[in-house]
C-alpha cells in the first residue's frame, strides 16, 4: 500500500467555516492543518510512484504522523465516486493501480484531551458519517481496502402475534406502514405460510410509501359529513381535463410533456456520427417537485439531490429526454440569523433533529446550485420565502422546509410515449455502485416529523453524484438520437424509493414480471 501526502485542500472560506464549527463546540478550538492524502493499492509489484504522485498532484512521501490528527476517509466498505472515476483515468494513463481513495487529514490541537461527548461533536463538524469514516491512527489506513462480506437477510419471526411483530419491525426499520398495511402483510404471510425477510418489508415500504404512491393525495375526503367529489390530486388534474390543448402527456410519466416547437438541436447524427445542428421539432418536458424531508435533515445534500432527482425525472420522460434549464425554491420559518435578532422573531424551541432555517438557507441553495452546475444544467430562477405565525399557543411555520426543484427539457415528439416491455427485454441499471446511502428514503419522507430515529433520518438522505448522473444522461442522449432505432423501450429514474420502487414501476407499467439479481447490483 502506498500513502501519498497531498496539500492544503480547503479554500480560506471553507476552512473558516470549519473553524467556526469547531469554535461553536469549544471556544478556543481550531484547525492547525487541513490537507488531503491518497491511499493507493498497486496492481503489480512495481509502480511508478513518482509519475503517480505527479498525476495526483501529491508528494511521494507519506503524510507525517502528528499528535491530534484525524484521518477522514470514505466510509469503510464503500467505493467513493471519486475513486471510481480516478481509477479509470489512472489505468487509462498506464498506471498499474488496483484501488485508490482520497482522504483528508485534520490536525486539531487538544482533541485527545476532550471528553468523549465533545470529541463526538468535533467529529460531526469535520465529516459526514453517512459517507465518511474517521480514523484516529495512520496505521488504520491499511484497512481501507478490506473486502466486506455481504450481510445475510434477517428473517422477522411473526409467531402467534404477527401484527405486533410487524409493528415492531415497522418502528425499528422506519417503514412508515399504516395499521391497514400491517394487517395486509400479516394476512399475506399467513397465507404464504412463511415469515418475511427484512429486505421484503423494506421493499414493500418503499414501493407503497406516501412519497412514491401519494396515498393521502389520492384519498377520499369527508368534509362536514359529506364525501368530497374529488381527491386533492383529482382536483389538480381537472385543469388538464378541462383544457388539454397543447398537452402531449400529463400525470402518468416522470414529467409532463407539452406541445412541439421547431429548434436546431446540436448532437451527433446517427447516420455519420458527425456533430451538427439538426433542425427538427421537439416537445418540451416540464417538471416541479419537492424534496422537503431530506433538506430538513441535511440541507446541502438534501437540496442537491432534490435538484438531481428532478433532473433524472426529466431525463426519464418518455423514451429519453434531455434536461435543459432548472429552478429552485425555498420556504422556511423565521431565519433567526445569529447576531442579528429581529423583533418579530420570538425565541422558541426548535425541532432537535432538523436544521435551523438559517442553516437551511445557508447551505441548501449552495447544494442545489452545485448539483445543477456540476451536472451541466443552469438553474435560472427560483424563489425564497420565510414565514412563521403565532396565534395564541399555536405556531405555524416551515420548520420542515419546502425545497422546490423544477425544470424543463426537450425530447423527440415520436418518443413521448413509453412502449410496453416484451418477453426477453433486458432490465439495465445505469449508475454507480449501490451503497447503504439514502436507504429507506421513500418511507422516511412519509413519516411524520419526529416519528423516526435520528440515525434513520440521516441514513435516508441520498448523497449527490452529479458526474455519474451526467454519464447516465449521456447514454440516454445517445440512444434518443438514434430516433427510430432508439433501444430504450421504457425508462424510470431511481429516486427515494430506490430500486425497490423503480424496477417494480417499470415492470408494472407493462403488466409483466422480471428476474432481478440483487447481488449483481
Amino acid at each position: 500500500m502506498l500513502l501519498l501526502a497531498g496539500h492544503e485542500h480547503r479554500s480560506a472560506f471553507r476552512r473558516e467555516r470549519l473553524d467556526q464549527g469547531l469554535r461553536a463546540v469549544v471556544a478556543d478550538l481550531r484547525l492547525a492543518q487541513a490537507s488531503n492524502f491518497f491511499v493507493v493499492k498497486a496492481a503489480s509489484v512495481v509502480i511508478d510512484g513518482a509519475r503517480l504522485a505527479s498525476v495526483l498532484d501529491a508528494d511521494t512521501d507519506a503524510p507525517d504522523e502528528v499528535v491530534d490528527s484525524l484521518w477522514v476517509v470514505p466510509r469503510i466498505g464503500t467505493l467513493s465516486p471519486w475513486a471510481s472515476k480516478a481509477l479509470e483515468l489512472l489505468r487509462a494513463a498506464g498506471l498499474a493501480v488496483a484501488s485508490i481513495e482520497q482522504g483528508w487529514r485534520y490536525v486539531v490541537p487538544g482533541f485527545s484531551a476532550l471528553t468523549a461527548a465533545v470529541r463526538a461533536q468535533v467529529l460531526a463538524v469535520l465529516h459526514d458519517p453517512m459517507t465518511q469514516s474517521v480514523l484516529l491512527q495512520r496505521s488504520q489506513l491499511a484497512g481501507i481496502f478490506q473486502a466486506q462480506s455481504p450481510a445475510a437477510l434477517q428473517i422477522i419471526s411473526l409467531g402467534a402475534e404477527p401484527q405486533q411483530q410487524l409493528a415492531a419491525a415497522n418502528r425499528q426499520l422506519g417503514l412508515a406502514l399504516s395499521d391497514d398495511e400491517i394487517d395486509y402483510l400479516a394476512d399475506c404471510y399467513q397465507r404464504l405460510g412463511r415469515d418475511p425477510s427484512d429486505a421484503e418489508l423494506m421493499m414493500f415500504a418503499q414501493a407503497n410509501s406516501e412519497h412514491c404512491r401519494h396515498k393521502v393525495f389520492n384519498a377520499n375526503w369527508v368534509i362536514d359529513g359529506a364525501l368530497a367529489e374529488r381527491s386533492l390530486f383529482a382536483m389538480i388534474k381537472t385543469t388538464h381535463q378541462r383544457q388539454p390543448i397543447g398537452t402531449l402527456s400529463a400525470y402518468h410519466d416522470n414529467a409532463a410533456v407539452i406541445g412541439t416547437t421547431a429548434v436546431a438541436r446540436f448532437y451527433a447524427s446517427a447516420a455519420d456520427r458527425q456533430w451538427r445542428a439538426c433542425a427538427e421539432p421537439v416537445a418540451i418536458a416540464i417538471k416541479c417537485e419537492t424534496h422537503n424531508h431530506p433538506t430538513a435533515i441535511a440541507p446541502f445534500a438534501g437540496a442537491s439531490t432534490g435538484s438531481g432527482g428532478e433532473i433524472r425525472d426529466e431525463g426519464a420522460t418518455g423514451r429519453g429526454a434531455k434536461p435543459k434549464a432548472g429552478l429552485t425554491g425555498f420556504t422556511v420559518s423565521h431565519l433567526r440569523i445569529p447576531g442579528l435578532p429581529r423583533p418579530w422573531e420570538a425565541a422558541r424551541e426548535l425541532p432537535p433533529r432538523m436544521a435551523s432555517a438559517f442553516t437551511i438557507m445557508r447551505d441548501a441553495p449552495l447544494g442545489a446550485a452545485a448539483f445543477n452546475n456540476e451536472f451541466g444544467r443552469p438553474a435560472l430562477c427560483g424563489y425564497f420565502r420565510a414565514f412563521e405565525h403565532r396565534q395564541g399557543a399555536l405556531i405555524r411555520g416551515y420548520d420542515k422546509p419546502i425545497m422546490l426543484a423544477g425544470g424543463l427539457g426537450n425530447l423527440h415528439p415520436d418518443q413521448v410515449q413509453k412502449q410496453k416491455l416484451q418477453q426477453g427485454d433486458a432490465i439495465i441499471v445505469l449508475g454507480g455502485p449501490a451503497m447503504l446511502i439514502g436507504l429507506g428514503g421513500g418511507a422516511a419522507s412519509s413519516l411524520a416529523s419526529g416519528d423516526s430515529s435520528a440515525a434513520l433520518d440521516f441514513a435516508s438522505v441520498q448523497r449527490d453524484n452529479p458526474e455519474m448522473e451526467r454519464r447516465c444522461q449521456e447514454v440516454i442522449d445517445r440512444c434518443s438520437a438514434l430516433r427510430a432505432d432508439n433501444p430504450i423501450v421504457s425508462v424510470h429514474d431511481v429516486g427515494a424509493g430506490g430500486l425497490a420502487n423503480a424496477i417494480p414501476e417499470l415492470l408494472n407499467d407493462s403488466a409483466v414480471g422480471g428476474v432481478i439479481d440483487l447481488r449483481a447490483i
